[in-house]
């Protein structure tokens, strides 16, 4: 274990009334406030499975004893994640427009100024992270091949300890025992992913895309339907999104981070870019008109996502900005779908021309989740991974609808030849 003794000069520890070990001779990693110097360390490595956690959106951990004396350091994770990861139907941003207008980049949260988290920090460091082998603690080789580093660790472990010590204060403390460090709560992490859950459910999405593509579109659409190239681009994308969200959220680094917003930024732009082509029959090449209509229109698209990201990663990484740019796109093409739902609904009277009604107020209902950004329920369910399990479905539903209106629009063109 990362054992870092810490003596409490209460009944109920408390970061706020801790001792610091002496920097000399006294024992380096006893359990005892009182071990003598021949007793040998505690280990060093914590062997509690459940205290596997990280630190994104939401976190939590675990609570020690209320009557215990000494707390052990452990080790911990440091990052925080992005806003929200790649929606469906790219709307998951729409509920946001509110939250947008009051939305800044965070620089520092609750807990990472509390004393108590940053003298722990120090001396989690000091105890386990220098530079002799006394001073070393080791990780494990599943958490090391996800780059876990001891400052890592230590930042995960203070921030688990700090909140257990608030959660055991009579009273808690305002407004909320429950803090956020570095703009994201404390999760429990599973097998060192630091949010096991928006992982889980992220890799149900990228399967909704996967089996969408190979169960839907390529057995029943047929490669003459013009609309199919772009609908087999959709399940690309949308693969490559939500992949880029379970990496992101197993593990939360600036590239990582980086892959996560461009991948989302690129579901969400596409999915505006062939709403279109789709309402508008621009893959119709039936006139020169149209062709032009669509190379200007995909040109369009290609430059604004070149700007978006040159935007980010060269000038400014903004999250108001990345917020509003998904959000006004997103809002664009949840309002062109909706009227062509509407639309067809009206004139063919076909439950299917609803789904893409549906599927979009299933969403924005989703959506509305990320508005609670509440602390993680038993360290693991927040809003965000509840966001991203509201979205499986949906996505189902879509394909669903895409083979239906692709069949109906082949048989209607068989019709009119007849």
């Amino acid at each position: 274990m990362f054992g870092l003794t810490q003596h409490s000069e209460t009944p109920n520890p408390s970061y706020r009334t801790i001792k610091l070990p002496p920097t000399s001779p006294a024992p380096r990693r006893t359990t005892e406030p009182h071990a003598s110097p021949s007793r040998p360390p505690s280990p060093k490595l914590p062997s509690n499975p459940t205290l596997e956690t990280q630190n994104r959106k939401h976190h939590r951990t675990e609570t020690p004893p209320s009557n215990a004396h000494t707390m052990k350091v452990n080790v911990a994770s440091r990052r925080g994640g992005a806003p929200s990861s790649p929606s469906f139907l790219s709307i998951q941003q729409l509920l946001l427009l509110g939250f947008v207008a009051l939305a800044t980049p965070v620089a520092a949260s609750i807990g990472d100024r509390l004393p108590e988290f940053q003298q722990c920090i120090r001396v989690c460091e000091r105890e386990n992270c220098g530079p002799d082998a006394e001073h070393q603690t080791p990780i494990p080789l599943h958490r090391r091949l996800l780059l876990w580093s001891c400052p890592s660790e230590c930042d995960y472990t203070c921030q688990h300890l700090v909140t257990s010590s608030r959660l055991s204060q009579s009273p808690p403390p305002l407004p909320h025992p429950v803090v956020q460090y570095h703009g994201k709560w404390p999760f429990v992490r599973f097998l060192g992913m630091q949010e096991p859950l928006s992982v889980l459910f992220s890799l149900g999405n990228f399967w909704a895309h996967y089996s969408g593509l190979y169960n839907k579109i390529l057995p029943n659409i047929p490669p003459s339907y013009p609309l199919r190239k772009w609908y087999i681009m959709l399940s690309y994308v949308g693969m490559a999104s939500w992949f880029f969200s379970a990496v992101f959220h197993t593990r939360d680094f600036p590239i990582t981070e980086q892959l996560d917003y461009f991948a989302a930024g690129a579901n969400v732009l596409y999915g505006l870019y062939y709403t279109v082509v789709r309402i508008f029959r621009l893959d119709k090449k039936d006139t020169s008109r149209r062709e032009s209509l669509l190379r200007l229109w995909t040109a369009l698209c290609v430059l604004m996502y070149v700007a978006h990201v040159t935007y980010l990663k060269m000038w400014a990484w903004d999250y108001t900005y990345n917020m509003a740019a998904n959000v006004a796109v997103g809002a664009v093409q949840n309002l062109l779908w909706s009227w062509y739902s509407w639309t067809r609904y009206r004139e063919q009277k076909k439950g299917w021309a609803a789904w893409p009604g549906i599927v979009v107020a299933w969403v924005l209902v989703a959506m509305s989740l990320e508005l609670l950004d509440f602390p993680p329920l038993w360290g693991s369910v927040d809003a965000h991974s509840l966001w991203h399990a509201g979205t499986i479905v949906p996505t189902i539903i879509w394909y669903n609808f895409l083979v239906r209106d692709a069949q109906d629009d082949m048989a209607r063109s068989e019709r009119l030849k007849s």
